[in-house]
């Protein structure tokens, strides 16, 4: 997968906050020519970020999540962020499920140096990052591996998960609707989440701001099942008048590194 250059990023910026851009609107911002500007489209489409229209891109169907690969691209500093935020919630001596997600792998990148918990995990990129921490149980439930992301899903997966009653979840979603209603695409998946949040006594949910102009169209539940939600920039007004009125913790952290990273 080939590394977003800085007018990518920006194009994707565009892409969402107007669902399409335009091959010669893109040439005159950015000042190169309508070439440069198709090279950045092909390639952001090839890795499943924008579709082609006639004339330019648009936002990838919302039936369907982009490339793995992709994903871990996506907003990278501030998923970061938003792990180590949120590692910082989570105490010693805890268990702890993590779900599929690449914001939830940046948790257990920031969790590989806490001691003594115990972590339940259907995303076999967890597994592999705290594997080498001596005072970390590690648990990988059942279920098939999808090939595309490392996720365990299916019946097993939801078996296995039933088996336990935690102290913290770690959720990842792929969008969040203006109502509330946690989003992903594969009902398998999605499932297994459903079951995550009913055996824990506390769910924290991670994602990035562009979930905010995500569809998907799979229910997972609603942020009112939330306890707290870990993201990188203010929620929109609807989605934090609904974390107010149930109680849920909204977390923001900064997006100047600088200033968060030492």
């Amino acid at each position: 997968m080939f590394a977003l250059s800085p007018r990518q990023q920006q194009i994707l910026i565009l892409a969402r906050q107007t669902g399409t851009v335009g091959v010669e609107n893109l040439a005159s911002r950015f000042e190169v020519t309508p070439q440069t500007i198709r090279k950045d489209l092909n390639e952001l489409c090839d890795g499943r970020l924008l579709s082609r229209t006639h004339g330019g891109a648009m936002l990838s169907s919302g039936v369907e999540n982009v490339a793995y690969e992709a994903r871990r691209q996506m907003a990278a500093a501030e998923k970061a962020l938003i792990g180590r935020r949120t590692a910082a919630l989570i105490p010693n001596n805890a268990s702890v499920f993590i779900n599929i997600g690449t914001t939830t792998e940046e948790v257990a990148r920031a969790l590989v140096h806490h001691e003594g918990l115990m972590v339940i995990t259907n995303n076999i990129h967890v597994a592999q990052t705290l594997l080498n921490s001596p005072r970390i149980d590690v648990i990988i439930t059942g279920g098939a591996v999808r090939s595309s992301d490392g996720g365990i899903v299916g019946e097993s997966t939801v078996e296995t998960i039933r088996q336990f009653k935690v102290d913290h979840a770690v959720m990842g979603v792929s969008a969040i609707d203006e109502d509330g209603a946690l989003l992903d695409y594969d009902i398998r998946e999605v499932r297994a989440a459903q079951t995550i949040m009913s055996n824990t006594r506390e769910v924290i949910l991670v994602a990035d701001a562009s979930k905010f102009s995500r569809s998907a169209p799979v229910r997972i539940g609603h942020l009112s099942q939330v306890t707290t939600f870990v993201t990188d920039r203010p929620a929109p007004g609807p989605i934090a008048d609904i974390c107010r009125q149930n109680g849920v913790t909204l977390e923001t952290v900064t997006t100047d590194l600088n200033e968060a990273l030492p």
